[in-house]
Parts: C-alpha cells; structure tokens; sequence
C-alpha cells in the first residue's frame, strides 16, 4: 500500500504521461497492465497509484520504490519494454524522481 511520509527513506516516481483524451484509456490500460503483470513483482517495488485526469489529458503513475538500484534493475528487465514503447507513441511521458521532505495530515 502506498505510505506517503517524510521517514519512509524511499525513492518515489512521479511520472506524467500527456496524451490526447482519445488516448487515455490506452495509457491507463497499458500501465495497468506492465505494473501489474510485471513491475509489481520486482525486487524492490514498494507500491504505485496510477491516476488519470479529469479533463482526459494526463495519466499519472505515482510509484515507491525501496532503493534506485532496485528500480534501474526493473528497467534493464526487457519484459516491461513493449508497454512503455506502445505507451510513448501515443503519449508525452515527463519522468520524476522524488524524495518526500513533508507530509501532512488533520
């Protein structure tokens, strides 16, 4: 389950994807599908969240990760290749790696 918090000492991504509204439920499948037939049982991955905009135009994939390393050694695995590539022709994809230094709660 995804923890947001300040003491977690995770690598967390935030990676948006631009697409055209036509396209969105593509991006969203796409992503769905690699995380949770391939990405999820890598060493390594601690949780995602995959979001889609109201207004059709953006597919966001938040995702935790234990370590970098345990990340770029899911990127060398050539299984989750095909998705990405079918994800980037249809998509502007504008990758992030995070570090939480708040969290707030009521």
């Amino acid at each position: 389950m995804t923890a947001i918090s300040k003491g977690a000492k995770l690598v967390t991504f935030i990676n948006v994807f631009t697409v055209d509204p036509t396209n969105q439920q593509r991006v969203v499948e796409l992503l769905s599908q690699v995380t949770h037939d391939i990405v999820r049982h890598a060493p390594g991955f601690v949780a995602s969240s995959l979001h889609r905009s109201l207004d059709g135009t953006k597919v966001t994939m938040y995702a935790q990760w234990r370590s970098m390393a345990d990340y770029e050694a899911m990127r060398k695995d050539p299984r989750p290749r095909a998705y990405l590539e079918e994800a980037l022709s249809i998509a502007k994809f504008e990758p992030g790696s995070y570090e939480v230094v708040e969290d707030y709660a009521p």
